[in-house]
């Protein structure tokens, strides 16, 4: 027997890493290990490398070299970016405003801080999961001390009008914080003409290496340091330097920018067929999140009657790799906050699906899914005693 093919669509969870980018990093696990603290010449080796990664983040995001701060990830910098500037303005107010979907980076985060004696707003979204604008505003109070909004949402997709909601945070003198871990390498982004303050972002959501992030911080904005210790980072963030990770996230951002449009019109034309077809083949069907305002990738549809975590084991016996929301979630039993904030019901939220489609899915991926999931979707309905008390057939689908 052959393997079995495996049709990778959970890109929104995490990529392959890049061939340059793997041969970019492999000398920094050999040859160049020096630590870029100490003075010998080996040590000056990695010190340039990560001078290098530094210009490179720098150049992706609009921002200068001496904005940009590695960590360990997209959780520790949405860390970072709230308990830091919550700890370092504490005299000055109290009150942060996030989302109701945010990444549960951002949430766990808040609801700690209301423990510490903080008051958080959680915005509302509305049915496609955007944010408000006026909303935003009206929120805002003279203790507010940090707005964190994510730039995409890691389940549905759906991209916040993040420019106009960081001109609203500037207009009031509050620092605009933005998780653009799903949109790197998706959307251009500038930090100066979107009005961003300090954005998040993590290397494997965009081909790089796992383990290695970073955390914009525009000069001028206050923050104290989440992690203690040695002097790296320019005194802000202890701890020796991954200096392969740097590099990798260095190289893999350079490769994820220098194309994004030629890039989305491939990613977006083969999800559009996907779609197109999982709509015209499966009745009661819903789509969650923008229609247009969303990630190239991204597809995210509810099925009535049927549970996704049953889904996703049956899609996998077929080689099929999704998600019922995100990563950090899928294994869980409780349905999406996200899906449930943007007024989907209980009942069919449970019944999400999640494809996120990357470089490696081509035309013949599109056409297996195609071929499997209505099946998959059809058996599960009919051992479902929902849909024999519903008594339904065919019917119309919900976009």
């Amino acid at each position: 027997m052959g393997e079995k093919r495996i049709i990778y669509m959970d890109h929104s969870a995490t990529t392959y890493v890049h061939k340059d980018v793997v041969e970019a990093m492999v000398p920094y696990h050999s040859e160049n290990f020096g630590n870029p603290s100490s003075i010998y010449s080996i040590a000056h080796t990695s010190r340039k490398a990560v001078d290098t990664a530094r210009a490179q983040v720098a150049a992706a995001l609009g921002a200068q070299p001496d904005e940009i701060y590695f960590t360990s990830g997209g959780s520790e910098s949405d860390n970072w970016a709230i308990k830091g500037i919550a700890s370092a303005n504490r005299k000055k107010g109290n009150h942060i405003i996030t989302s109701k979907i945010e990444h549960h980076a951002v949430l766990h985060t808040c609801e700690y801080l209301e423990k510490e004696g903080f008051a958080v707003t959680y915005l509302p979204v509305d049915q496609y999961g955007l944010i408000s604008p006026a909303d935003l505003e009206k929120a805002i109070t003279d203790k507010t001390i940090l707005i964190s909004i994510m730039y995409a949402n890691n389940e549905i997709g759906t991209i916040e009008p993040v420019a106009e909601l960081g001109a609203i945070a500037r207009k009031h003198k509050v620092p605009f914080h933005t998780d653009a871990v799903q949109a790197v390498g998706n959307i251009h982004i500038d930090v100066n003409a979107q009005n961003i303050d300090l954005l998040s972002l993590s290397a494997h959501k965009f081909y790089g290496p796992k383990g290695v992030g970073v955390l914009y911080i525009k000069k001028g904005i206050r923050i104290d340091n989440l992690i203690h210790g040695g002097g790296q980072e320019r005194k802000r963030r202890a701890g020796t330097e991954n200096i392969a990770g740097i590099v990798g996230l260095g190289k893999a951002i350079e490769l994820a920018t220098a194309d994004i449009e030629g890039h989305n019109k491939k990613i977006r034309a083969l999800r559009d067929r996907l779609l197109a077809g999982i709509v015209d083949t499966i009745p009661h069907t819903h789509l969650n999140g923008h229609p247009e305002k969303r990630l190239p990738g991204n597809i995210n549809i509810s099925f009535e009657f049927i549970e996704g975590e049953s889904m996703l084991l049956w899609l996998d016996d077929e080689g099929i790799c999704a998600s019922t929301g995100s990563a950090c979630t899928s294994g869980s039993l409780e349905p999406s906050h996200v899906l449930l904030a943007t007024g989907l019901p209980v009942e069919i939220s449970h019944g999400s699906l999640r494809l996120t489609l990357g470089t490696v899915n081509t035309e013949a991926d599109v056409d297996v899914v195609l071929e499997v999931l209505p099946k998959v979707v059809s058996r599960l309905r009919e051992m479902s005693p929902l849909y024999q008390k519903s008594g339904k057939e065919g019917g119309c689908n919900v976009q």
